[in-house]
C-alpha cells in the first residue's frame, strides 16, 4: 500500500460561488487538514471555479441510517407550526 494510502480520506466541498451551497466534488488522501486544503485547491478548483473549500475527514461524518427515516422525517402531527401547509404563500416567493 502507498504511503498516500496510509493517510486519512478527506470528504472535499465546493462553492462555487458566494451564496450558492457547498457541493461535494469528491475526496482524497491528505497527511493533514491544511494538505487537504492545497491538494483540493490544485484538483478542484484550477480553473477559478470556487470561491470556498470545505475539507472534512471521512471519518468524522456521521450519517443517519435509512431505515431510520419515518423516525426522523416525517412530520410530526402535534407540530404543524413547523410545516408551513396552512400558510398563504404569494405566487412571487419562489422557494420556501
Amino acid at each position: 500500500m502507498s504511503q498516500t494510502q496510509d493517510w486519512p480520506l478527506f470528504e472535499i466541498f465546493v462553492r462555487a460561488k458566494s451564496g450558492l451551497d457547498h457541493k461535494h466534488v469528491g475526496s482524497l488522501h491528505a497527511a493533514d487538514a491544511a494538505m487537504a486544503i492545497e491538494h483540493a485547491r490544485d484538483l478542484y478548483t484550477r480553473r477559478e471555479e470556487g470561491v470556498s473549500l470545505w475539507v472534512v475527514k471521512s471519518s468524522d461524518i456521521v450519517a443517519s441510517d435509512p431505515r431510520d427515516s419515518d423516525a426522523l422525517f416525517t412530520p410530526a402531527a402535534d407540530k404543524i407550526y413547523r410545516h408551513p401547509t396552512f400558510y398563504d404563500i404569494p405566487k412571487e416567493v419562489e422557494t420556501l
